[in-house]
């Protein structure tokens, strides 16, 4: 987009604006005094081209008919700030961008016709296409309205929407009153800040992580921080012996640092200092759960083997008898799996860890249709659904969505003792998912933990070894 930008030299009471269009013109106005004329004239220009950068201003297109394209900058505020009274100093100017509890994220509407739009949420190098926009008008307040939907995880944001400006609140279906207030600006490419304090250090690489620090030393969970800085922008996850925190995205200025992410499962909000050469921060997770963590460099410190923490019971067999959505009985051992090679999850349609092994199956399915033949998979999906009913009518629109080519049946509800109760032959289920893996003789070869997606240094290996084992079970 050209700007073209007007100073205009006026007294306070004679002052008249020309008729431009608001979105190519940048009009400042400046009492007429020789005093402050020069030192103004001056500095405008500067004031011009930090302002329009630091919008990232992005060129649009004025015919459409909804909701403004391009780049927009959401908020979900956690908790309400208030500044608290004082001079302001570099934090404060920093708050004026986001403040403590406000969780930003980014996205892009992006027109297919001239009436018909999606969105696309951005999270680091993660792109998460939206289609599931309902538009439209409340007459009550006058104002335009749009739902957007998560299919997968059952929840959506709800927005009325003036000009620019978007307000309303993000809901969970499956939790009980599960709102988080939403806000967002168009015409805004920054996620945290568009400031740039040099940062203290360089945070890249692999950082030792104990989160839950405030708690007894038994209660510390143990994680790694990989990270990649570039500048002021960083970008990274955790990965703990359960998943990840998948693609986060954040800035560093000076000594604090912030990490995001919003998928419409998960809100996680990372904040932290740099104190020498260990990091201290607090997480959150969406409005209810927080917690203190710690970092330390170490190039020695270990996570557990994902394949060992879950074991099966000496001299248990894997069984079940369960019904898939469409109300065809299913059942193990049984004909239908003899001579193939099983692949059991225990999976959610709310867990976005889930989300990505299932995503795995169906590619590794799909690149390789040969070994394809002599693999069986099912997932066992532990909902959040009170209803059957309701739970089966989610996962058949969860396999449409993804595209996901196996079985995916309801087993129970969304806990780790329900899903040890519907497999009484593994020791304990310490997490969503659980991937047992069976040869053809129904021996189970692996049970794996939790899974390291592709916002993982993990994830191409862990690709590498299981399609190295799929091949040694087909002999």
């Amino acid at each position: 987009m050209q700007y073209s930008v007007q100073i205009y030299i006026s007294n306070p009471i004679n002052i008249r604006i020309p008729k431009v269009h608001p979105k190519n013109y940048l009009c400042i106005l400046f009492p007429k005094s020789d005093i402050f004329m020069r030192k103004i004239l001056t500095a405008s220009f500067l004031a011009i081209t930090i302002l329009l950068v630091s919008y990232h201003c992005v060129s649009t297109d004025s015919s459409y008919s909804r909701v403004a394209p391009g780049m927009w900058r959401g908020v979900l505020e956690l908790e309400k700030f208030q500044m608290a009274a004082g001079g302001k100093d570099s934090v404060v100017i920093l708050y004026d961008q986001f403040k403590p509890g406000e969780l930003p994220f980014n996205f892009e509407v992006k027109y297919v016709d001239e009436t018909h739009f999606y969105l696309e949420i951005m999270n680091g190098s993660e792109r998460i296409r939206l289609d599931s926009v309902q538009y439209g008008r409340d007459r009550t307040q006058a104002r335009d309205t749009m739902n957007v939907w998560f299919p997968e995880y059952a929840s959506y944001l709800h927005a009325e929407i003036r000009g620019g400006v978007m307000r309303g609140e993000w809901v969970v279906t499956t939790k009980e009153n599960y709102r988080i207030p939403f806000y967002a600006y168009s015409g805004r490419g920054y996620r945290f800040t568009n400031l740039q304090e040099k940062p203290l250090r360089d945070l890249s690489g692999n950082w030792a992580t104990l989160f839950g620090i405030e708690k007894d030393a038994s209660e510390h969970e143990k994680a790694i921080g990989e990270f990649k800085q570039n500048g002021n922008h960083l970008e990274g996850t955790f990965r703990t012996e359960t998943g990840d925190y998948r693609f986060l995205e954040g800035t560093v200025q000076g000594r604090k640092f912030w990490l995001s992410c919003f998928d419409g499962a998960h809100a996680y909000l990372f904040s932290g200092s740099i104190k020498g050469d260990s990091l201290q921060g607090e997480f959150r997770s969406g409005h209810k759960y927080q917690t203190l963590w710690t970092a330390w460099l170490d190039p020695s410190f270990k996570l557990a083997e994902a394949d060992s923490m879950t074991q099966v019971k000496p001299n248990a067999k894997i069984s079940f008898s369960v019904k898939n959505p469409a109300g065809q009985e299913l059942t193990f051992p049984s004909a239908q799996f003899d001579n193939k090679i099983k692949i059991f999850t225990v999976m959610g349609t709310w867990c976005p860890n889930c989300r990505d092994e299932q995503i795995f199956l169906r590619d590794f399915l799909k690149e390789n249709p040969e070994i394809a033949k002599e693999i069986s998979v099912v997932g066992f999906s532990f909902e959040r659904f009170k209803d059957p009913a309701q739970a089966n009518a989610h996962i058949l629109e969860y396999k449409q969505k993804l595209g996901i080519p196996f079985e995916i049946v309801y087993a129970e509800t969304s806990s780790k003792e329900e899903a040890a109760k519907f497999f009484p032959a593994l020791d304990k289920v310490m997490a969503f998912p659980t991937m047992m893996i069976l040869d053809k003789q129904n021996q189970v070869r692996r049970v794996h933990t939790g899974f390291d997606g592709p916002a993982t240094s993990k994830y191409a290996d862990f690709k590498k070894e299981f399609s190295k084992l799929m091949e040694d079970l087909r002999d």
